[in-house]
């Protein structure tokens, strides 16, 4: 018994796409990716403010810590966390590289990575261009790639040490996602 049917309809079969399916495959991929670029490409504003966030969360951890240690022991004039000598002032952490070690936002207290940080003495540090004024006794940080431009300005943190004794340092955060593009 042969079976004619059946061989005719395999002859008959589709060995691929046609053209028009595969045009038709690639402009849905062409619009998805058009609605989902615009998406993507803001994330870095909001990727810098969220490592901003993070450094304001080690900040303040660090002067928590380190003001707890100085109620157990008030007339110690540092403290050592993390491998870092942190110097205290009032019972807080002072504006200093062993300060920022210790929060572990940097190695050496002068550079890291994801930071551009700027420690300011006993004179406030003028505005610039492209950085706020830093008060006496603080500290700026501006995420990395932010720093140099006219961002540095809607995106940082300030830390301000304490001038008063029962009162805790400031930390000011400045930035919204689009400020920190």
């Amino acid at each position: 018994m042969k079976k004619p049917a059946l061989t005719a309809m395999r002859s008959s079969a589709q060995a691929g796409f046609t053209l028009i399916e595969l045009i038709v495959v690639i402009v849905i991929l062409g619009i998805l990716a058009a609605t989902a670029l615009p998406k993507f490409a803001g994330l870095s504003g909001d990727a810098r403010l969220a490592a901003l966030n993070a450094a304001r969360g080690a900040v303040q951890s660090t002067v928590a810590m380190v003001h707890g240690q100085s109620l157990a022991n008030p007339t110690a004039a540092s403290f050592t966390n993390e491998g870092a000598v942190i110097p205290v002032a009032l019972g807080y952490p002072t504006a200093s590289a062993g300060f920022l070690q210790g929060a572990g936002i940097s190695a050496n207290g002068a550079t890291n990575s994801d930071y551009t940080i700027t420690i300011g003495g006993a004179a406030v540090v003028p505005a610039t261009a492209n950085a706020p004024a830093i008060p006496i006794n603080g500290l700026l940080i501006i995420p990395t790639g932010v720093a140099g431009t006219p961002s540095g300005l809607t995106c940082n943190l300030i830390y301000t040490q304490t001038a008063a004794a029962n009162t805790p340092p400031t930390v000011v955060v400045t930035g919204t996602a689009a400020g920190c593009q």
